[in-house]
């Protein structure tokens, strides 16, 4: 069984609140206060994503509210200046979206949100049609999996794969979302590998690898590739 993957469609918000391109600019700012959100997608009458409208995007409404600007600072922030004079969402809204689809993995999305630097992502399927809307906290979600699930992963999933029974007396445990490996093996070439896989778990924060040689190796092995002393610990 390959490691869960997880993916925005497992994370993401499906009851989202959106805005039609004609809403006013006073009907998104209530939008936003009621359901305390800080981005609202603008969907066409097909249920297409056609923009997005955040708070970024209202807020120079207010920054130009109380001064006429002039032609140099009208020039140096043109987009800004545009939108403190509009008044509907397809004024307001930033376009081309940068969104997502349900299948896209979280490290993909994560990725994406900080690139573009934008908080959350409007979830779409191929013809554009609004799926969900998945967040920074929604990604997060995944460090929420109980740790039992997370010390069951990466038994069946590393130790039993590359230390298998009887020849390993690898033990894990997980607390708060690190992982502890503990016990002896005869091929310890293999921890570095089973140090990542274990990081690779979706929900796992940390590993810590306290795994030491069997004295079967023989002393000959033991000075060909050192090992610390059980209890050391090994990080990469």
């Amino acid at each position: 069984m390959p490691f869960v993957q997880y993916t925005v469609d497992d994370v993401m918000t499906r009851n989202v609140i959106t805005v039609s391109p004609s809403a006013e600019f006073r009907e998104i700012v209530a939008v936003m206060e009621r359901w305390k959100v800080t981005a609202v997608p603008v969907v066409d009458g097909d249920g297409r994503v056609v923009g997005i409208v955040s708070e970024a995007d209202l807020l120079p409404k207010e920054e130009f509210h109380e001064h006429l600007i002039g032609l140099i600072e009208q020039m140096e922030h043109l987009g800004d200046s545009a939108k403190a004079g509009s008044v509907r969402a397809e004024e307001l809204m930033t376009r081309p979206v940068i969104s997502a689809r349900p299948g896209m993995l979280l490290p993909h999305a994560a990725r994406l949100m900080a690139v573009h630097r934008v908080k959350s992502l409007p979830v779409v399927d191929d013809d554009g049609a609004l799926r969900g809307i998945v967040s920074r906290a929604d990604l997060l979600k995944v460090f929420l999996r109980p740790d039992d699930v997370l010390a069951a992963e990466v038994r069946r999933e590393v130790v039993d794969r590359l230390f298998p029974s009887p020849s390993s007396s690898v033990k894990v445990d997980v607390t708060h979302g690190v992982v502890t490996l503990t016990g002896r093996v005869h091929d310890t070439t293999l921890l570095p590998a089973a140090i990542r896989l274990a990081r690779s778990v979706e929900g796992v924060v940390d590993v810590e690898c306290r795994i030491g040689r069997h004295h079967a190796c023989g002393e000959a092995r033991r000075a060909r590739d050192p090992l610390p002393h059980p209890g050391d610990m090994w990080r990469i």
